[in-house]
């Protein structure tokens, strides 16, 4: 009888929304794979997240699609996107769910929850980081920490996938430092989930407060309170980590004396968790070496601004195990041929996310502006297509349930 070869392992450096699509990708593919996380347990929650096409196909293909939470309002009578103007003054708005593409609004957390529920029987180990890797022919011996105690192990992979973030480890220690590959845009975003409607709106409503440098976004979910956006601009960027966050983001938006932007700072105080960050882009002229492989924002970064993060995440994961299913005995080509699928799409929407910053978070009075004109038009342009489709066939409206 013919010995039956032994598995293939690969080792998933982070337990987020690329990790853990990566680990089904694998495991689809008929690896083991086994997946480490630095945080003591899994994280839960998170910020507003829009899931473009790419993405959803991406779900079905990994199979977690009829766990996913949509949260999309509703637009009759409530969930209506609004912007102020200078003079405090609410006029109808194009929000995020407008784009092109007809994103789905997720919680980052919900699409977690959806993999989370997938990936059962895989071994997920938290508070353990990579310490070392080391690639050779047959393997990558890796080694391991756990954070609790110190205690440090050496254990061999087949692959080694890192996908730990914009400020990657596993990046870092076999492809160099982060300022090799983190561009900077001189930004900042902090986002975080309010504990309730800014007063005097519907609980599904969005609000947009886009300045020349400064911007606020409330993005109404359907059966959720709100999530919050807090943007600017700035030249230095290590400074913005000093003292207090909140202290810091109340002086930013000084000026702005509004009640949406007082409430927002107001529950910025209360809120139980947030992400505070500076914004960059990860650019790689290569995602990959022999035993090792980026995925998510540890290889690419396209930014919140992009709005493509967690789409891309999951599109990265379950195209590479396609690649490496179609190529069993050549991780080589595999890795070559996965590359050579996702680039195009990923270099296309870093591309577009300089745009979309300005739509965000305008760079000068003069674009803010052009912002509100361009806006304007496309709204318009809209209206008239909307009234000549009337008494046609309608299509289906995106539910704020799972699908």
């Amino acid at each position: 009888m013919r010995k039956r070869a032994p598995q293939k392992r690969a080792l998933v450096v982070g337990l987020g929304i690329a990790g853990m699509s990566a680990a089904i990708g694998l495991r689809w593919a008929g690896w083991t794979p086994v997946i480490v996380e630095r945080a003591p347990e899994r994280r839960t929650g998170g910020y507003f997240v829009g899931l473009f096409p790419e993405g959803r196909q991406a779900a079905v293909d990994l199979g977690i699609a009829e766990h996913l939470h949509t949260r999309n309002p509703v637009r009759e009578g409530s969930g209506n996107a609004w912007s102020l103007d200078r003079r405090g003054r609410r006029r109808p708005a194009l929000g995020f769910l407008d784009q092109p593409g007809g994103p789905a609004a997720v919680l980052r957390g919900d699409i977690e929850a959806a993999l989370w529920q997938s990936i059962t029987g895989v071994e997920v180990r938290f508070a353990t980081t990579p310490v070392a890797i080391t690639e050779g022919a047959a393997d990558a011996q890796v080694l391991l920490e756990n954070t609790d105690t110190g205690a440090r192990y050496r254990e061999n992979f087949d692959l080694v996938v890192g996908a730990d973030g914009m400020r990657s480890s596993v990046r870092r220690i076999v492809f160099g430092p982060h300022e090799d590959y983190l561009t900077t845009w001189n930004a900042m975003i902090c986002a975080f989930q309010l504990k309730e409607q800014v007063p005097s709106y519907e609980a599904r409503d969005s609000i947009i407060i886009a300045r020349a440098k400064r911007a606020v976004w409330v993005f109404g979910l359907a059966d959720h309170a709100p999530t919050a956006l807090l943007t600017y601009r700035t030249r230095d960027i290590q400074e913005q980590f000093s003292g207090s966050r909140v202290e810091r983001l109340r002086a930013v938006f000084s000026g702005m004396d509004d009640p949406v932007v007082r409430h927002v700072l107001d529950s910025l105080e209360e809120a139980p968790d947030h992400l505070f960050d500076s914004v960059h882009q990860v650019k790689m002229p290569r995602w990959s070496t022999r035993r090792v492989v980026l995925v998510g924002d540890a290889a690419w970064c396209m930014n919140l601004y992009s709005g493509m993060g967690a789409t891309s995440s999951l599109r990265g994961g379950a195209a590479l195990g396609a690649a490496v299913a179609e190529h069993p005995d050549d991780l080589g080509a595999a890795l070559d041929a996965w590359e050579a699928g996702l680039r195009p799409f990923i270099t296309k929407n870093q591309r577009t996310a300089r745009l979309k910053q300005q739509m965000f978070v305008p760079s000068s009075r003069r674009a803010e502006a052009v912002r509100a004109v361009l806006i304007g038009l496309v709204r318009r342009v809209r209206g008239r297509q909307l009234a000549t489709e009337a008494g046609g066939p309608q299509a289906p409206a995106l539910s704020g349930t799972s699908r």
